[in-house]
């Protein structure tokens, strides 16, 4: 591939977690670049629903990400009637607030199943063909949570996008050779349903008091983010985590 070349027109981006608030956004704006998409997540008719919004090709994929089985399933019948994919996006997530002592056996499980392993297995099962194809952009969402030990975040749940992180860099540096890259994005705080509806009045005003840009990110801003690692032009871009903090921590 050119280069030169910023054309993502009829590349076949898989996006997990694509009802919610960040993977709604993260649809939205590849189809503004004629991206074909297959959504994922749980619920079949809202799937239905986010699809028929999308100026492009798509394919529903009602599935379970945190079931290896499911997903090897899911990704057969996708690759088979919608093609190879290009770009993933693992960006399906489960919130915990449950921190170490109020963390049960469970919970750990569900969130880990959910936040990393998913980001595991949907890698497994696309790496093959864009190794094939010389091109690949594997996109994960993480949360600043995974170095700032979480504020307000449990313990499951910052330690599964830590290890997402991990992941991460485990994958690019596999496949840097392949024309595979793999990032991650950390964002702090996007106003979704897990800060409106999870987080108290109080909690939401004591974040914006720590943040410096005095907002919360917006789903769109990590949507926008998504488009850039996706382009073939950040191709030198590997195993790097792009933090969206709002100058709550400079590196």
């Amino acid at each position: 591939m050119e280069l030169s070349n910023d054309n993502l027109v009829d590349k076949v981006a898989l996006v997990t977690g694509a009802c919610g608030g960040i993977g709604r956004a993260i649809c939205e704006r590849l189809a503004a670049d004629n991206v074909r998409i297959a959504l994922v997540d749980l619920d079949s008719q809202e799937l239905k629903r986010a699809a028929s919004m999308l100026d492009t090709d798509t394919f529903a994929a009602a599935l379970d990400v945190g079931d290896s089985d499911d997903v090897s399933r899911g990704y057969d019948r996708i690759r088979e009637e919608f093609g190879d994919v290009d770009i993933l996006v693992n960006c399906a997530g489960i919130l915990s607030n449950n921190k170490l002592l109020e963390t049960a056996p469970n919970e750990w499980r569900k969130v880990m199943a959910v936040n990393l392993d998913s980001a595991l297995y949907w890698s497994q099962a696309v790496v093959p063909s864009m190794k094939k194809n010389h091109f690949g952009r594997i996109i994960n969402i993480s949360s600043f949570a995974w170095k700032a030990g979480g504020l307000t975040a449990g313990t499951a749940y910052t330690a599964s996008k830590g290890g997402m992180v991990s992941l991460t860099f485990s994958i690019a540096l596999e496949f840097a050779d392949a024309g595979i890259t793999v990032n991650g994005i950390a964002p702090c705080y996007v106003m979704t349903p897990m800060i409106s509806e999870q987080l108290s009045k109080e909690q939401r005003e004591a974040i914006l008091d720590l943040l410096p840009v005095k907002r919360f990110c917006m789903p769109e801003e990590v949507a926008h983010t998504v488009r850039f690692l996706a382009s073939p032009l950040s191709g030198f871009i590997t195993g790097e985590i792009i933090d969206m903090n709002g100058g709550l921590q400079f590196d």
